[in-house]
C-alpha cells in the first residue's frame, strides 16, 4: 500500500518493521466520493480519483486519536495512518483512548498531543457531540482538525475522511430485505450497533432500520454496547437465551467474530446466520468459511490514509477536499473472489504503530 518503505521509528513498547508488510506500489487513484456542501451527510456527491500528495514540504507533526485499538478494524485505520505518514515524510503520534466510554480520556490526550507541539490533528471520535469543545480550541490556535471514520458535530472542523455509516447500516439491512422482502419468509433478527451515543453508531442505526421497514424481517432485539469482543459475546449470549428462535445476528464486526463461536458450541450454526455492517480480517475469514454471509465495506485504510494527505495539504496550503470518503461497497460469500482486501484490512501481521519518525 505505498511506494517506497523505509524504517519506521516507533514506541518502544511496540517493535514492528513496516518493510515486512507491504503491499502494492501505490494505493493510489482510489475511488471515493465528495459532500458538497462539506460536513453534511445529505449533501449531494460527486466522484472522483483520490490523488493524494507526492510528499511533504517538511516533517510536519500529525496527532492521531482514536477511541481505542481493541479490534481489527482500527488496526487497519493505524496501519493507513502510518503508511501514509511514512509515504508523505511526516512525523506522526497516535493516542488511544482505551475504549467508547473514556471520552474524558480521549479529551485529555488530545490536550496533551497539542501541548507537545501537534500541527495537525486526526480525530476517530468517541462521541458525536462530546468533542466539540476540544475541538474549538484547537482549531481557534490554529491548528487543523480532521475528523476521521466516525464523524463529529463540530462546524470548527478543517475536514472530514469518512463516509455515511448510514450508509453502511443501510447496506447490511438492505442485503438482509432482499432475502426477506415484504411478504416473504419472516426473519427474527437481533441488531447490535455498537456503543450507544458514538456518531456512526447512531447513524448505522438508522441505516439499518430504514432498510429493513416494510421488509418481512421482525426486529426482536437491539442492543449497545462497547466493541470489545468480551462486551459482544456477553450480549450475543444473552440475546440467545431471551429469543431462542432468532433467525439472525447483526451487527458490528466485533459481534459477527464474537457470534461465531458462540452459535457453533451452542449447535445454531445452521439455524442463526450472521451479517456485519462493517468489516475486519475476522469477517473476512468468516465470509471465506460461509460462516458470515456478508458485510459493506468502507476502505478504512484509505479512510486513515486520505486523512493524513489532507492534513498536510491544509498545513501546506496545497488545494483539498473537506469532505471525502471511499465509495462503499458489500462482500458477499458470492463476490468475494473479486475483493481487494488491501484498501480495508492491515496486512496479516501487522503490529499497532504508535510513532513515525
Amino acid at each position: 500500500m505505498t511506494k517506497t518503505i523505509q524504517k519506521l521509528l516507533i514506541s518502544a513498547a511496540i517493535t514492528t518493521s513496516l518493510s515486512a508488510v507491504a503491499a502494492a506500489e501505490n494505493w493510489y487513484p482510489y475511488p471515493v466520493e465528495v459532500w458538497d456542501p462539506p460536513f453534511n451527510m445529505e449533501s449531494p456527491r460527486s466522484t472522483l480519483d483520490y490523488q493524494p500528495l507526492p510528499a511533504s514540504s517538511k516533517p510536519w507533526e500529525i496527532c492521531v486519536s482514536f477511541p481505542h485499538m481493541k479490534d481489527a478494524y482500527w488496526l487497519g485505520v493505524d496501519y493507513g495512518v502510518a503508511q501514509e505518514a511514512e509515504r508523505l515524510g511526516v512525523k506522526m503520534q497516535l493516542v488511544e483512548a482505551g475504549g467508547y466510554t473514556e471520552l474524558n480520556n480521549q479529551i485529555s490526550q488530545i490536550e496533551d498531543c497539542v501541548a507537545a507541539g501537534a500541527d495537525a490533528v486526526i480525530i476517530g471520535a468517541i462521541s458525536f457531540d462530546g468533542l466539540n469543545n476540544i475541538v474549538k480550541e484547537i482549531a481557534d490556535k490554529g491548528v487543523p482538525v480532521i475528523d476521521v471514520i466516525n464523524g463529529m458535530s463540530s462546524p470548527d472542523l478543517s475536514a472530514k475522511s469518512l463516509v455515511s455509516f448510514g450508509e453502511m447500516g443501510g447496506k447490511a439491512g438492505a442485503f438482509l430485505a432482499e432475502l426477506h422482502p415484504s411478504g416473504g419468509e419472516k426473519a427474527k433478527v437481533a441488531w447490535f450497533p455498537g456503543p450507544a451515543g458514538a456518531g456512526w453508531v447512531e447513524a448505522g442505526n438508522t441505516g439499518f432500520t430504514g432498510a429493513i421497514d416494510g421488509s418481512s424481517v421482525d426486529l426482536v432485539e437491539t442492543k449497545y454496547g462497547d466493541t470489545g469482543k468480551e462486551a459482544q459475546a456477553k450480549l450475543v449470549e444473552d440475546t440467545l437465551e431471551a429469543h431462542p428462535d432468532l433467525d439472525y445476528v447483526v451487527g458490528t464486526a466485533v459481534t459477527a467474530e464474537a457470534a461465531i463461536p458462540i452459535l457453533r458450541a451452542r449447535g445454531l450454526t445452521d439455524k442463526v446466520k450472521v451479517i456485519s455492517y462493517y468489516y475486519t480480517p475476522g469477517v473476512d475469514q468468516g465470509i471465506r468459511r460461509k460462516q458470515i454471509l456478508a458485510a459493506p465495506t468502507d476502505s478504512p485504510v484509505i479512510q486513515g490514509r486520505i486523512a493524513v494527505d489532507q492534513a498536510v495539504r491544509i498545513l501546506e496550503g496545497e488545494p483539498y477536499q473537506k469532505h471525502v470518503g471511499p465509495a462503499l461497497r458489500i462482500v458477499t460469500q458470492d463476490n468475494l473472489a473479486d475483493f481487494d482486501p488491501s484498501s480495508t484490512l492491515a496486512p496479516s501481521g501487522f503490529k499497532p504503530v504508535f510513532r513515525v519518525n
